[in-house]
């Protein structure tokens, strides 16, 4: 699986960031796709996740509300449309695949290289 991630930069606290992710991988049914973060000298964490069919996702909560993932069958792509940035988002932000959803737990087996996204207060 070759995923291919886009969009980071760097920005003032309130802005908004549109992620995009490709994925070689075709697309089926119980497939899944999210993004995770990585802020520096912490753990990579959860952030969102999407099933295949666009229907169902998953959010942290410290992104809920601010953060909306979707998802394009038929272009095999993710964006995760990022508003109201904090700098505690600040971090390398990795596309990632599951070969199921299962919300805040869908068990990402595939990452991209990272994509940062840094936010100045």
């Amino acid at each position: 699986v070759q995923l291919q991630a886009s969009g980071g930069g760097l920005l003032q606290a309130g802005g908004s960031l549109r992620l995009s992710c490709t994925t070689s991988e075709r697309s089926f049914s119980g497939y899944a796709m999210g993004w995770s973060r990585q802020a520096p000298g912490k753990e990579r964490e959860f952030v969102a996740a999407v099933s295949w069919g666009g229907g169902t996702t998953a959010y942290a909560m410290s992104v809920k509300g601010r953060f909306t993932i979707s998802v394009d069958n038929a272009k095999n792509t993710v964006w995760l449309q990022m508003n109201n940035l904090k700098p505690e988002d600040t971090a390398v932000y990795y596309c990632a695949t599951a070969n199921y959803y299962n919300g805040l737990r869908t068990p990402f087996n595939y990452w991209g290289q990272g994509t940062q996204v840094t936010v100045s207060s």
